[in-house]
């Protein structure tokens, strides 16, 4: 990183010109809420389900020591994350960000991470499982035996970050199609209370809520929209931080 730029900056002039964001101002708004009130400085970052990395790199540009990307590329991961992966790496050979085909399942560490980000890989960890989860109380224990293990993984104190769509929305409800997100499946989805609720039985505490705003409509957006009624009305995308007990 030898750019004069800052080096969330810098990053963000990389994933604007590869055509992953919208535009860099949208990335920037989304990026600084979804990180907002969390001290990345020097700190170790798991990043599971990291996709093409693009929030790992931020969280090494933004002062995390080390980070890694668990992205297994399989069911439910975007086609070629892992070629873009090495897009982004090439463009900042300084970011101490590492790729890690493994699963969560089947991954381990020395030490523990201070900050773990799960951004819409929530429901892959167990898809048949989030579906049933409030009726099955076989799909409830399966998450909480994979949350106790990604548990294990945080040091005390310190933080998960959950953002994923929420079951309920009003597109959802007249059965058509969102136009602000197509493709989703809001039946594969759960709300952020259960999970909050399922967290706190696996020994986390201090669950937020916070909602996402429509990042298009500027500072305005993220004033009037960022709510849990606007959410219901437009993508319905919410953020969950809880800290280890």
């Amino acid at each position: 990183m030898t750019s004069k730029l800052p080096a969330t900056e810098l990053f963000l002039s990389v994933i604007a010109r590869l055509g992953l964001v919208r535009s860099e101002a949208y990335a920037r708004a989304q990026l600084q809420d979804l990180f907002a009130g969390v001290d990345l400085q020097n700190k170790r970052v798991l990043d599971i389900g990291g996709g093409s990395g693009i929030y790992s790199f931020y969280a090494a540009c933004a002062g995390a020591r080390e980070v890694v990307c668990l992205e297994p590329e399989a069911s439910g991961s975007k086609a070629g994350a892992t070629l873009l992966f090495g897009k982004i790496s090439a463009e900042l050979p300084g970011a101490n960000v590492r790729l890690d085909r493994r699963t969560v399942e089947e991954y381990t560490t020395d030490g523990f991470f201070d900050v773990i980000l799960m951004h819409f890989s929530l429901n892959h960890l167990d898809e048949n499982a989030c579906i049933e989860l409030c009726r099955n109380r076989e799909a409830w224990e399966s998450y909480r035996n994979r949350f106790a293990h990604i548990g294990s993984l945080l040091r005390p104190g310190g933080k998960i970050i959950v953002s994923d769509c929420s079951r309920h929305n009003f597109f959802a409800l007249l059965g058509a199609k969102n136009p602000f997100c197509p493709t989703i499946e809001w039946r594969k989805h759960q709300q952020p209370e259960v999970w909050a609720r399922l967290l706190e039985e696996t020994g986390f505490r201090r669950p937020a809520i916070r909602w996402e705003p429509l990042y298009r409509f500027g500072f305005l957006g993220r004033v009037l929209l960022g709510n849990k009624v606007a959410a219901y009305f437009l993508k319905g995308i919410f953020r969950l931080e809880v800290e280890k007990g």
